[in-house]
């Protein structure tokens, strides 16, 4: 999956406390804990306070008791003097005086006891822990206190008990209004009646008038202090004003008071909740389960605050005890279903939302719930099945239209999505979250200004809203913008801290800035959020997989691929490890897994369309190709990242612009990175300032590949043939040193060998190389593996050039020329490269056989005494660097195999007539050596006192001249007998990886081999999964399979020395054997090639024309075929080639390294004459540039 694609942002209520980071959590509960130790302390110091002034004011009443007592008296006399009317007037007056003096009494006694007025607490419907959860709260505890005992009756004779009944049934049944008229009744007949004020209260606070609540609450705490019921209601009142800490200070008196106040403890949960103190609500909840454990829907209550805190295993106990003790208490199965889902147990979850319904079907938040989760779980039809019941239930509800849009979006049904987003709009102008989706979706059908602009109305409704904030920067990125992305990414991550997919996608951006270690940083910071986020585990396995550390990338990629099955990019990016690591089935099943969920995913399709390339799976190959070049034409007219890379483009049916736009794409991004560096690329002083007079032209070779490698294999002798007295040579080392020889002969020769390899800094890498004032800077790499683009793209040199490491254009502004020559690239090609083209006079390319593999500069047939005259020279071979032990040899006798050859000798390119000779060296017997081979013997001796090493046995004896590192000192036997070869049959071979061939040349070959009666064609497992591939299109085609030959890939010097063995090379069209060339050129065998239109597809020509056998060349297949076929069928003619070939190899240009550092120095100052002359960058062909195309 592309990192900047984000999926739709969700509609679950957060809490304030589920957006902490632990750390900040853990300080929450730290707090709370203090607090409470706080609260016991203070609590103990009141009781010891109240009980004081408890007993104080107990003596307050006994005096107004006594007071009483005397003010009757003085009435009863009264009364004998008045008549009965007068008397009841008279007893009625004094009762209300009676009244006013014990109010206020009690509320200057209420006052000292309780330090002044009450304070307060909003409803508990639904509760703050609910609201964190999106679940569902028990409702409000209003506390009235119904009249206790029989009828109580005033003077009237209206039963207030009855009356008071009538008003609780009211208010029970939502008549307010009557409800309030009953007890502003009873009120006015008893004014001390507190059931009647706490209903008052009550009626008053659900009538949201709330100063008539709480004047009435206060009135109940008048009358009676210790009224627990009448400080929860107040505190209710307080809490609806926002004013908490009162809030929780009355409902903490309300459970002093009373400590069996379950209400009050419900309540001051709910407080305590709102302003985060966590720990203290779940005590408070216990609390009132301790007085009434089968309160069902607080334990559900105190389930949603423990899910909220993470104590998911905690909450479930919770809901589980509810439903145990209400078994269709339907939110308590909804609940569970919440934490379920949060553990990943998704069809539990979905079995307990289900379950919610059926008990209860009107339960709109559980089909929510329901929907959620089957979405989640991508049971599609099931989801918008749930979304439609709920919108039954609620058919204007925005938040479902949004989801079910939602639903749509993740299938693919971009339409109908924005269609119901847009509704979701309309139902809810003020909805962020529908606009930030609406824009995802207008993004998936590439209505970017459309997006922009919903996302950005988002962001007027909601400032902070993160979801858009990061789903803009990934617009912005897109566009290039990668400092407003960066920008934007920050901001999300300041707005929301644990936002895993603005971490990924910040993360995403460091990674292509080069800054793979923040960005790694970053992933694992999304992962810690959300451990299950699979794209980060993905993206993260990127950033590894290119800092070199492949164990742990494809860890990454499993688990990826562990926790979403259904991932495409993650098996994509596993495959890419498989391929990378030669394990070419693995990575095509992967590739094969992702194209399964994703079709239309072109980069798993194209990279799988390599993948069977490298293995010649040409299973509707011509379909494949098709399809290949239209992703790739597609993506370029979108101006989009082809999924082809640079390095593959040469095998493909595409045009040079594709191939060349292909180059372009990765040199932008290059330069994208560099734009995000602190200093921008560097500029240079007059031109003709840089260099004084006298100084040599200070040349900088970069490459990953200074060690084993096929490029040092080639140019390692370059450094130390060139001439010190011109050029002053720096070899920087993009990679670590492996301790081979190689790597040593490069540094000991090299005038200056810098290793840049650790500092993984581009910035810092070109400015070392700018400090040390390089003149030309040659670029070695180009797009393969290792390469550091970056470091040209902030142009250290004033001139920068390609050469060698990569078969063609970089499709960048920052290199200025490459080297190459009039056949590889002919003018009339110039516009495939970005580069200007510097030609060499003979050919580029260049190889240090002559110093690396002298020993086989000569060589000796061996054969039998018995035996005829050989009509072959490549049956049994002996090299060394010293023959003469075994041409002396008075046991031995030598006679001479002589070939005439014409061969094209010095600067004027004159063809002489010359013989060839090659030794043969007769024995009495072969036997030994065949029995060495045979029983895998290491040597044996073919005269006495002479020995010959078995060429298979060179590894196991000398590892270093084995690889090539050092020049074998020993008689080494080469024979067709070791690989199974027929003696006496025509050998062609190829030796390259079979990425190279495509069905016409392998076509070609099978009607070479059926053309040349006795033929055999030789490859190499290259890898060992295309034998098979390659032998059934052979049997297909009616090519008999013992005609063609595998053997196993070799290390460096046997694979250059069993060349000998072949009689011809057949040369990849599509591909040429670049070095595999070289190295069996090196042998002496012809080799048959055919230019096509890329530079890859003509340096074979090129090395064969510098080696004079132009003859070799092809112009078409047929020509082809015939070349091969009269090499195959006239052994006088093929013996005349080989003769040629052999000599060549020392007398032309191709292989003589000291005579290449003169060309090519001649070339350097070429380009430096035309920069200090203040000349722009052209062609360099010294004007014979079309006379040797081909």
């Amino acid at each position: 999956m592309d990192p900047s694609k984000q999926p739709p942002s969700h509609y679950y209520l957060k809490h304030q406390y589920d957006q902490m980071n632990s750390q900040q959590q853990q300080a929450v509960v730290q707090q709370a804990a203090s607090m409470v130790v706080a609260e016991q302390q203070r609590q103990a110091q009141a009781a010891v306070a109240a009980a004081v002034q408890q007993q104080q004011l107990q003596q307050q009443l006994v005096a107004l008791q006594k007071q009483q007592q005397a003010q009757q008296q003085q009435q009863q006399a009264a009364a004998a003097l008045q008549g009965t009317a007068s008397q009841q007037q008279a007893a009625t007056l004094q009762q209300m005086q009676q009244a006013a003096v014990v109010a206020a009494a009690v509320q200057q006694a209420a006052a000292s006891v309780y330090g002044g007025a009450p304070v307060v607490q909003q409803q508990t419907a639904p509760s703050a822990a609910a609201a964190a959860l999106a679940a569902v709260a028990a409702p409000q505890q209003l506390v009235r206190v119904a009249p206790v005992g029989g009828m109580q009756t005033v003077g009237t004779g209206i039963d207030v008990n009855a009356l008071q009944e009538a008003a609780n049934r009211e208010y029970g049944a939502g008549n307010y209004a009557v409800a309030e008229k009953h007890c502003l009744y009873i009120h006015q007949l008893d004014p001390k009646n507190v059931a009647a004020m706490l209903l008052l209260s009550s009626i008053y606070f659900q009538l949201k008038k709330l100063d008539k609540s709480l004047h009435f609450s206060s009135l109940a705490i008048t009358a009676n202090p210790m009224c627990a019921e009448a400080y929860s209601n107040l505190g209710n009142v307080y809490k609806e004003r926002g004013e908490l800490h009162n809030a929780l200070e009355n409902y903490k008196h309300a459970v002093r008071l009373k400590h069996d106040f379950i209400d009050g403890y419900i309540n001051l949960a709910a407080a305590l909740v709102a302003i985060g103190e966590l720990e203290p609500a779940v005590s408070s909840y216990l609390s009132a389960l301790q007085h009434n454990p089968d309160l069902y829907c607080v334990r559900s209550d105190l389930g949603n605050l423990l899910k909220a805190m993470g104590r998911l295993e905690d909450a479930k106990v919770c809901y589980l005890r509810a439903i145990e003790t209400q078994p269709q208490f339907a939110v308590a199965w909804s609940n569970l279903g919440c934490v379920f889902n949060a553990q990943g147990e998704v069809w539990l979850a979905i079995h307990h939302f289900e379950k919610a319904v059926q008990l209860d079907p009107n339960f709109l938040d559980a089909y929510i719930n329901l929907g959620n989760v089957l979405k989640e779980a991508r049971i599609f039809d099931r989801a918008v099945a749930s979304y439609l019941r709920a919108l039954n239930l609620a058919p204007n509800h925005a938040i479902v239209h949004g989801n079910i849009a939602c639903v749509y979006y993740e299938q693919g049904l971009t339409d109908l999505a924005i269609d119901m987003y847009k509704r979701a709009i309309e139902l809810q102008p003020n909805f962020p979250d529908a606009y930030c989706n609406l824009a995802n979706a207008f993004k998936e059908k590439g209505m970017i200004h459309e997006a922009e602009a919903a996302y950005n109305r988002a962001l007027q409704l909601c400032p902070t809203h993160a979801d858009s904030q990061n789903n803009l920067a990934n617009i912005k990125r897109e566009q290039g913008k990668i400092d407003e992305a960066y920008g934007l990414y920050r901001k999300a991550l300041d707005n929301f801290p644990d936002f895993a997919a603005a971490h990924s996608n910040l993360a995403s951006i460091m990674q292509q800035q080069g800054k793979l270690q923040d960005a790694v940083m970053h992933y694992k910071e999304a992962i810690r959020i959300a451990p299950t986020f699979a794209d980060a585990y993905s993206n993260m396995g990127n950033a590894l997989k290119e800092m070199g550390d492949v164990p742990n990338a494809l860890q990454c990629y499993a688990r990826a691929i562990q926790i979403n099955p259904a991932f495409p990019d993650a098996h994509s990016n596993l495959a890419g490890i498989h391929k990378d690591s030669g394990q070419i089935p693995e990575a095509i099943q992967s590739y094969t897994n992702s194209l399964k969920l994703r079709p239309d995913f072109p980069d798993a399709f194209c990279n799988l369309a390599h993948c069977l390339q490298i293995i010649c799976d040409w299973s509707d190959y011509d379909a494949r190709m098709i399809k290949l070049v239209g992703i790739v034409a597609d993506q370029l007219s979108k101006n989009r990242l082809p999924s082809v890379h640079p390095h593959h483009s040469m095998l493909y049916p595409l045009t040079h612009a594709q191939r060349l736009a292909i180059a372009q794409k990765h040199a932008q991004l290059c330069i994208d990175k560099v734009s995000q560096m602190k200093h921008a690329p560097f500029e240079y002083p007059s031109r003709n300032e840089l260099v004084g007079s006298g100084l040599r032209l200070r040349i900088g070779y970069v490459s990953s590949d200074f060690g084993n490698h096929p490029t040092s294999h080639l140019m390692q002798s370059i450094p130390g043939f060139h001439d010190r007295e011109k050029v002053e040579v720096f070899c920087y080392a993009l990679s670590t040193n492996d301790g081979t020889n190689f790597r040593q002969k490069l540094m000991d020769e090299a005038e200056h060998f810098v290793d840049l390899s650790t500092m993984i800094d581009n910035g810092k890498a070109a400015e070392k190389i700018n400090e040390d004032g390089i003149h030309i800077l040659i670029n070695m790499n180009g797009y393969t593996k290792g390469a550091r683009n970056e470091i040209f793209a902030l142009r250290p040199a004033p001139i920068q050039v390609m050469w060698l490491g990569y078969p063609g254009s970089s499709g960048s502004p920052f290199m200025d020329y490459i080297i190459t020559d009039a056949v590889t690239s002919p003018l009339r090609l110039a516009y495939a490269y970005s580069e200007k083209l510097a030609y060499m006079p003979h050919t580029f390319f260049i190889g240090d056989h002559a110093q690396m593999l002298k020993h086989l500069t000569e060589r000796a047939i061996l054969k039998e005494k018995s035996g005829a005259a050989p009509s072959l020279d490549t049956v049994t071979v002996v090299n060394a660097t010293n023959l003469e032990p075994l041409l002396t040899n008075s046991k031995a006798n030598v006679k001479s195999y002589v070939r005439e050859a014409e061969v094209v000798h010095g600067p004027g390119k004159e063809v002489i007539r010359t013989e060839v000779v090659v030794p043969v060296v007769e024995v009495p017997t072969t036997e030994p050596v065949k029995q060495m081979i045979g029983n895998g013997q290491v040597a044996t001796s073919v005269v006495d006192g002479v020995n010959v090493q078995n060429g298979l046995a060179q590894f196991q004896t000398h590892t270093k001249a084995a690889t090539g590192e050092e020049v074998p000192q020993t008689l080494l036997i080469t024979s067709r007998q070791q690989y199974g070869l027929p003696e006496d049959a025509i050998v062609y071979c190829n030796f390259n990886q079979l990425y190279k061939i495509d069905p016409p040349t392998l076509d070609m070959w099978i009607d070479i081999i059926k053309q040349v009666p006795n033929s055999v064609l030789w490859l190499l497992r290259f890898p060992y999964h295309g034998e098979a591939n390659v032998m059934q299109y052979c049997m297909d085609r009616g090519l008999d399979p013992k005609r063609v030959m595998f053997s196993n890939v070799a290390v460096k010097e046997e694979h250059v020395r069993r060349g000998q063995l072949a009689d011809v090379c057949l040369d990849t069209p599509l591909c040429n054997g670049h070095t595999t060339g070289m190295d069996v050129l090196w042998t002496g065998t012809p080799m048959v090639t055919m230019p096509m239109e890329t530079l890859a597809s003509r340096v074979a020509s090129s090395q064969l024309l510098a080696l004079g056998v132009g003859e070799l060349v092809a112009k078409t297949r047929e020509e082809y075929v015939s070349i091969a076929v009269r090499l195959g069928t006239d052994r006088e003619h093929l013996a005349s080639i080989r003769a040629k070939v052999w000599m060549a190899r020392t007398t032309s240009t191709l292989f003589n390294v000291k005579q290449y550092c003169t060309d090519i120095e001649n070339l350097f100052y070429k380009m430096w004459r035309r920069y200090e002359q203040g000349l722009e960058v052209d062609h360099i062909t010294d004007g014979n540039a079309e006379s040797a195309d081909v």
